[in-house]
C-alpha cells in the first residue's frame, strides 16, 4: 500500500505556503496536495493549515520517531485518566475481554471484526518511544502491537480514503491522516512494559501514535472507520479534542 507524497509534490505545496499573499490560492494547492488539516475552518483554519503542511514537509516518511533502550524505560509511567466504569466495558473487563471486539468499517473491502487473540496472531512490532504530554510530563516505555497498516490492509481500503477515525470506550474519538495511519510506528497496542496492556494505560487496546503528543494515542479503542471526510463525523473537526482547544495534527 504506497500513498506517501512525493518530495517534489511536497516542496511545491511548501513554496505555495510560504509564498502568502493569495491565501486562498495556497489554500487551494495544499487541498491539491492532501495538505488540508482535518480541522480547517473558522478563525483558526488558515493558521491550523499552514502548521499543518510545514509540519507535513518536515516529517516526510520514512521520518521516525527516536527509539530507546530497555535502560531507559521510565521508572514511573504517568496516567491521565483512569479505566472507564461504564457498565459495558467493566463487563469486558471482568471476562478479560474475551468478548472485546475492534470494530473495522467505511470506505473499506471487507468490512469486520477482530478480538484480541487475534490482532495479537498478526505479525507484531515493539518500540521503546517516548510519550510526550500536553501538560508537561512524559516517560519512555516499551509499546508491543500489531502494526495499523498490517490491519489496514487485511480490510482493504479504498484508494481516495484520507483519514481513520478511533472511538473509545470512555467517549473520546479522533483521526489521522494516511501518512501516519501507514507509518511502520503506528501500532495498534496490546502491552506495554510486558506481556499486557495496563488497565489504565488503555486495556485491551490503545493506539500508539509516536510522532504525535500523547492525547493522540487514544485508549480503549472500541471501533475504527475509514472515511474521505472529517465533516459528517462528530463536530466535523477530526477529533473531539479540537473542542476542548487543542489542535487535530500534534506533531512532534
Amino acid at each position: 500500500m504506497t500513498r506517501h507524497l512525493s518530495r517534489r509534490t511536497l516542496i511545491k505545496a511548501g513554496l505555495g505556503v510560504a509564498a502568502g499573499g493569495a491565501l486562498g490560492g495556497t489554500v487551494r494547492l495544499a487541498d491539491r496536495c492532501g495538505l488540508i488539516p482535518a480541522n480547517h475552518r473558522g478563525i483558526y483554519g488558515l493558521s491550523e493549515t499552514l502548521t499543518y503542511a510545514g509540519q507535513r514537509l518536515l516529517t516526510k516518511l520514512p521520518s521516525m520517531a527516536r527509539e530507546f533502550d530497555r535502560s531507559q524505560i521510565s521508572a514511573v509511567s504517568p496516567v491521565n485518566g483512569k479505566a472507564p466504569t461504564t457498565e459495558p466495558y467493566q463487563r469486558l473487563l471482568g471476562g478479560r475481554f474475551a468478548d472485546w471486539r475492534l470494530t473495522i468499517d467505511g470506505m473499506v473491502e471487507r468490512p469486520g471484526s477482530f478480538s484480541l487473540d487475534e490482532l495479537k496472531s498478526f505479525p507484531s512490532r515493539s518500540q521503546i518511544t517516548h510519550q510526550a504530554c500536553e501538560e508537561g510530563w512524559s516517560f519512555i516505555a516499551e509499546w508491543t502491537g500489531v502494526p495499523l497498516s498490517f490491519v489496514l490492509d487485511r480490510v482493504g481500503i479504498h484508494d481516495n480514503a484520507k483519514y481513520i477515525f478511533f472511538f473509545t470506550f470512555d467517549g473520546w474519538w479522533d483521526s489521522i491522516d494516511m501518512d501516519d495511519a501507514l507509518h511502520p510506528q503506528t501500532v495498534l497496542a496490546y502491552a506495554m512494559n510486558g506481556p499486557e496492556m495496563p488497565l489504565d494505560h488503555g486495556a485491551p487496546l490503545r493506539l500508539k501514535l509516536s510522532r504525535q503528543l500523547g492525547y493522540k494515542s487514544l485508549k480503549y479503542l472500541t471501533k475504527i472507520t475509514v472515511t474521505d471526510s472529517a465533516k459528517s463525523i462528530g463536530d466535523g473537526l477530526g477529533s473531539s479534542a479540537v473542542g476542548a482547544g487543542y489542535s487535530w495534527y500534534a506533531g512532534i
